[in-house]
């Protein structure tokens, strides 16, 4: 019997990076359009510099685009990583525990986009990303 080869590891590294990258990249355009002086104030009121609301681009606009091309998707993914702890313990602390009204898990997006980025950053690029094809 012949079985037919169903290794879609590559494809599914794709998707993986494209989804996550597509939908955090709506984030980062929210924060483009409307700017991050609400960002400034928490990072303030948390004794940080105001400054680091800046890196919400880093994490929202370039990573994102980073992963969606494949290009070190390590780093990008770390970057998103860095930028959900940092939502996580700026914004949402109290809501750890909690859940919505319809039952969801309060903090379940940034959670998602937290263990999403760094299963892309434990399984790396795949062959459908800028690195494979310069290496």
């Amino acid at each position: 019997m012949r079985v037919l080869n169903t290794n879609y590891d590559d494809s599914a590294k794709f998707v993986l990076r494209f989804t996550v990258g597509f939908l955090m990249l709506f984030h980062g355009i929210g924060k483009v359009s409307h700017g991050v002086s609400f960002l400034e104030g928490m990072f303030t009121n948390a004794g940080l510099p105001a400054f680091m609301a800046y890196g919400a681009y880093l994490g929202e606009i370039l990573a994102p685009l980073m992963l969606i091309i494949g290009f070190r998707v390590k780093i990008a993914s770390l970057l998103i990583i860095g930028t959900m702890i940092g939502a996580i313990g700026l914004a949402h602390l109290g809501d750890i525990f909690a859940i919505t009204k319809h039952g969801a898990w309060a903090i379940e997006l940034p959670m998602f986009y937290m263990l999403a980025s760094l299963t892309i950053f434990l399984q790396g690029a795949g062959k459908y990303s800028v690195d494979e094809r310069s290496s």
